[in-house]
Protein backbone atom coordinates (compact mmCIF):
# COMPACT_ATOMS: atom_id res chain seq x y z
CA UNK A 1 0.00 0.00 0.00
CA UNK A 2 1.47 3.41 -0.97
CA UNK A 3 2.51 5.65 1.93
CA UNK A 4 0.67 8.97 2.29
CA UNK A 5 2.93 11.85 1.16
CA UNK A 6 2.53 13.76 4.44
CA UNK A 7 3.51 10.75 6.51
CA UNK A 8 6.56 10.02 4.36
CA UNK A 9 7.63 13.64 4.65
CA UNK A 10 7.21 13.63 8.44
CA UNK A 11 9.00 10.33 8.94
CA UNK A 12 11.99 11.38 6.83
CA UNK A 13 12.10 14.67 8.71
CA UNK A 14 12.14 12.87 12.05
CA UNK A 15 14.93 10.60 10.83
CA UNK A 16 17.06 13.60 9.93
CA UNK A 17 16.28 15.35 13.21
CA UNK A 18 17.28 12.21 15.16
CA UNK A 19 20.32 11.28 13.08
CA UNK A 20 23.13 9.84 15.24
CA UNK A 21 26.73 10.90 14.78
CA UNK A 22 27.68 8.40 12.10
CA UNK A 23 31.18 9.86 11.85
CA UNK A 24 32.03 8.52 15.32
CA UNK A 25 31.88 5.12 16.98
CA UNK A 26 28.36 6.05 18.18
CA UNK A 27 26.96 4.53 14.98
CA UNK A 28 27.59 1.05 16.39
CA UNK A 29 25.20 1.45 19.34
CA UNK A 30 21.89 -0.41 19.37
CA UNK A 31 20.01 2.89 19.08
CA UNK A 32 22.00 3.94 16.01
CA UNK A 33 21.54 0.51 14.44
CA UNK A 34 17.78 0.83 14.87
CA UNK A 35 17.98 4.28 13.30
CA UNK A 36 19.82 2.87 10.27
CA UNK A 37 17.18 0.17 9.91
CA UNK A 38 14.35 2.70 10.03
CA UNK A 39 16.18 4.96 7.59
CA UNK A 40 16.63 2.14 5.10
CA UNK A 41 12.95 1.21 5.34
CA UNK A 42 11.74 4.78 4.76
CA UNK A 43 14.15 5.36 1.90
CA UNK A 44 12.58 2.30 0.26
CA UNK A 45 9.17 3.96 0.68
CA UNK A 46 10.42 7.01 -1.22
CA UNK A 47 10.18 4.83 -4.35
CA UNK A 48 13.56 5.71 -5.86
CA UNK A 49 15.44 2.52 -6.64
CA UNK A 50 18.73 4.31 -7.30
CA UNK A 51 18.67 5.96 -3.88
CA UNK A 52 17.63 2.71 -2.19
CA UNK A 53 20.63 0.88 -3.67
CA UNK A 54 23.02 3.76 -2.94
CA UNK A 55 21.80 4.12 0.64
CA UNK A 56 22.17 0.42 1.41
CA UNK A 57 25.61 0.36 -0.20
CA UNK A 58 26.70 3.33 1.92
CA UNK A 59 25.43 1.67 5.11
CA UNK A 60 27.34 -1.51 4.22
CA UNK A 61 30.48 0.64 3.82
CA UNK A 62 30.39 1.83 7.43
CA UNK A 63 33.32 0.49 9.41
CA UNK A 64 34.04 -0.17 13.10
CA UNK A 65 36.92 2.24 12.53
CA UNK A 66 35.34 5.64 11.72
CA UNK A 67 38.64 6.82 10.24
CA UNK A 68 38.60 4.12 7.57
CA UNK A 69 38.28 5.72 4.08
CA UNK A 70 35.13 3.80 3.13
CA UNK A 71 33.44 4.95 6.34
CA UNK A 72 34.45 8.57 5.85
CA UNK A 73 33.02 8.52 2.32
CA UNK A 74 29.81 6.72 3.35
CA UNK A 75 28.62 9.22 5.97
CA UNK A 76 28.02 12.19 3.62
CA UNK A 77 26.39 9.84 1.07
CA UNK A 78 23.89 8.69 3.68
CA UNK A 79 23.12 12.29 4.66
CA UNK A 80 22.77 13.44 1.06
CA UNK A 81 20.39 10.63 0.14
CA UNK A 82 18.18 11.35 3.16
CA UNK A 83 17.93 15.04 2.37
CA UNK A 84 17.25 14.27 -1.30
CA UNK A 85 14.39 11.97 -0.27
CA UNK A 86 13.10 14.65 2.09
CA UNK A 87 13.14 17.21 -0.73
CA UNK A 88 11.10 14.95 -3.01
CA UNK A 89 8.67 14.17 -0.20
CA UNK A 90 8.23 17.88 0.58
CA UNK A 91 7.13 18.53 -2.99
CA UNK A 92 4.37 15.94 -2.58
CA UNK A 93 3.31 16.92 0.96
CA UNK A 94 0.38 19.21 1.66
CA UNK A 95 1.30 22.90 2.22
CA UNK A 96 0.21 22.73 5.87
CA UNK A 97 2.66 19.91 6.57
CA UNK A 98 5.73 21.41 5.00
CA UNK A 99 8.58 22.51 7.21
CA UNK A 100 11.92 24.05 6.42
CA UNK A 101 15.33 22.71 5.49
CA UNK A 102 18.06 25.09 6.60
CA UNK A 103 21.46 24.72 4.91
CA UNK A 104 24.65 25.16 6.90
CA UNK A 105 25.52 28.80 7.52
CA UNK A 106 22.06 30.13 6.66
CA UNK A 107 21.33 31.27 10.19
CA UNK A 108 18.96 33.99 9.00
CA UNK A 109 16.89 31.35 7.19
CA UNK A 110 16.53 29.49 10.48
CA UNK A 111 15.59 32.73 12.23
CA UNK A 112 12.98 33.56 9.57
CA UNK A 113 11.41 30.10 9.64
CA UNK A 114 11.11 30.11 13.43
CA UNK A 115 9.83 33.68 13.44
CA UNK A 116 6.95 32.67 11.19
CA UNK A 117 5.99 29.80 13.51
CA UNK A 118 6.13 31.90 16.67
CA UNK A 119 4.17 34.79 15.19
CA UNK A 120 1.05 32.59 15.07
CA UNK A 121 1.07 31.84 18.83
CA UNK A 122 -1.87 33.22 20.82
CA UNK A 123 -1.57 31.50 24.21
CA UNK A 124 1.66 29.62 24.97
CA UNK A 125 4.98 28.67 23.40
CA UNK A 126 7.18 25.98 24.89
CA UNK A 127 10.81 25.71 23.81
CA UNK A 128 12.25 22.27 24.57
CA UNK A 129 16.03 22.01 24.34
CA UNK A 130 18.32 20.01 26.62
CA UNK A 131 21.11 22.53 25.93
CA UNK A 132 19.07 25.73 26.13
CA UNK A 133 21.24 28.80 26.63
CA UNK A 134 20.74 32.56 26.96
CA UNK A 135 20.56 32.97 23.18
CA UNK A 136 17.29 31.06 23.18
CA UNK A 137 15.80 34.15 24.82
CA UNK A 138 17.77 36.86 23.02
CA UNK A 139 17.39 35.36 19.53
CA UNK A 140 14.12 33.42 19.57
CA UNK A 141 11.88 33.98 22.61
CA UNK A 142 11.82 37.69 21.75
CA UNK A 143 9.87 36.71 18.63
CA UNK A 144 6.93 35.42 20.70
CA UNK A 145 4.05 37.93 20.57
CA UNK A 146 3.36 40.12 23.62
CA UNK A 147 1.03 38.53 26.16
CA UNK A 148 1.85 34.98 25.11
CA UNK A 149 3.40 32.86 27.87
CA UNK A 150 6.85 31.49 27.00
CA UNK A 151 8.15 28.34 28.65
CA UNK A 152 11.71 27.06 28.43
CA UNK A 153 12.34 23.41 29.29
CA UNK A 154 16.01 22.46 29.57
CA UNK A 155 17.82 19.42 30.96
CA UNK A 156 19.42 19.51 34.42
CA UNK A 157 22.33 17.42 33.15
CA UNK A 158 23.11 19.85 30.31
CA UNK A 159 22.18 23.20 31.83
CA UNK A 160 24.06 26.31 30.73
CA UNK A 161 25.23 28.81 33.32
CA UNK A 162 23.95 31.83 31.37
CA UNK A 163 20.34 30.60 31.17
CA UNK A 164 19.29 31.34 34.77
CA UNK A 165 20.47 35.00 34.82
CA UNK A 166 18.95 35.56 31.36
CA UNK A 167 15.58 34.32 32.63
CA UNK A 168 15.89 36.55 35.71
CA UNK A 169 16.66 39.70 33.71
CA UNK A 170 13.87 38.94 31.25
CA UNK A 171 11.30 38.74 34.05
CA UNK A 172 12.66 41.94 35.62
CA UNK A 173 12.34 43.82 32.34
CA UNK A 174 9.10 42.46 30.88
CA UNK A 175 7.11 41.13 33.84
CA UNK A 176 3.54 40.18 32.94
CA UNK A 177 3.75 41.85 29.53
CA UNK A 178 5.80 38.92 28.25
CA UNK A 179 5.36 36.08 30.78
CA UNK A 180 8.29 33.70 30.99
CA UNK A 181 8.94 30.48 32.93
CA UNK A 182 11.92 28.16 32.89
CA UNK A 183 12.32 24.65 34.28
CA UNK A 184 14.99 21.96 34.40
CA UNK A 185 13.90 18.42 33.57
CA UNK A 186 15.53 15.54 35.45
CA UNK A 187 19.06 14.71 34.34
CA UNK A 188 19.18 13.27 30.79
CA UNK A 189 15.40 12.99 30.46
CA UNK A 190 15.16 15.31 27.42
CA UNK A 191 16.14 14.26 23.92
CA UNK A 192 13.99 16.33 21.55
CA UNK A 193 14.42 19.92 20.43
CA UNK A 194 10.90 21.23 19.99
CA UNK A 195 8.74 24.30 19.60
CA UNK A 196 5.23 23.67 20.91
CA UNK A 197 2.71 26.33 19.96
CA UNK A 198 -0.59 26.75 21.84
CA UNK A 199 -0.45 23.06 22.82
CA UNK A 200 -1.69 22.16 19.34
CA UNK A 201 1.38 22.26 17.07
CA UNK A 202 4.76 20.64 17.58
CA UNK A 203 7.81 21.43 15.48
CA UNK A 204 11.00 19.35 15.70
CA UNK A 205 14.43 20.89 15.18
CA UNK A 206 17.46 18.96 14.07
CA UNK A 207 19.82 20.95 16.32
CA UNK A 208 19.86 22.90 19.56
CA UNK A 209 18.98 26.59 19.37
CA UNK A 210 22.49 27.61 20.46
CA UNK A 211 24.05 26.21 17.26
CA UNK A 212 21.17 26.33 14.81
CA UNK A 213 22.54 25.92 11.25
CA UNK A 214 25.90 27.36 12.33
CA UNK A 215 28.03 24.27 11.65
CA UNK A 216 25.71 21.80 9.94
CA UNK A 217 22.45 21.80 7.98
CA UNK A 218 19.28 21.24 9.93
CA UNK A 219 15.57 20.73 9.48
CA UNK A 220 12.42 22.16 11.01
CA UNK A 221 9.57 19.68 10.73
CA UNK A 222 5.94 20.07 11.75
CA UNK A 223 4.51 16.92 13.35
CA UNK A 224 1.24 15.43 12.15
CA UNK A 225 -1.71 15.87 14.51
CA UNK A 226 -1.41 12.48 16.20
CA UNK A 227 2.34 12.72 16.76
CA UNK A 228 2.05 16.33 17.92
CA UNK A 229 -0.44 15.40 20.63
CA UNK A 230 1.80 12.60 21.89
CA UNK A 231 4.79 14.93 22.07
CA UNK A 232 2.77 17.70 23.71
CA UNK A 233 1.34 15.39 26.36
CA UNK A 234 4.74 13.85 27.11
CA UNK A 235 6.51 17.18 27.50
CA UNK A 236 3.70 18.74 29.51
CA UNK A 237 4.11 15.85 31.93
CA UNK A 238 7.87 16.43 32.08
CA UNK A 239 7.25 20.15 32.61
CA UNK A 240 5.06 19.58 35.64
CA UNK A 241 7.66 17.22 37.13
CA UNK A 242 10.55 19.61 36.56
CA UNK A 243 12.18 22.09 38.92
CA UNK A 244 11.95 25.86 38.33
CA UNK A 245 15.18 27.46 37.18
CA UNK A 246 16.54 29.59 40.00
Amino acid sequence: MPIEPDRLYHELGYLIAEMPDLAATQWQTAQAQRWLGRASAWIEQSDNLVDVAAFNAAVNSLSPNPRFPSHIAAVPRITTILYRALGRAELQASPASRGAFVPVGEIFSAFAAISKILSEATNTVMFVDPYADANLLTDFAVLVPDGVTTRVLADAGSKKAALAPALKYWVQQYGSERPLEGRLAPDRSLHDRLIIVDERESWSLGQSFNALAARAPTSLIRADIETAQLKIQAHNLIWHRSAPIQ
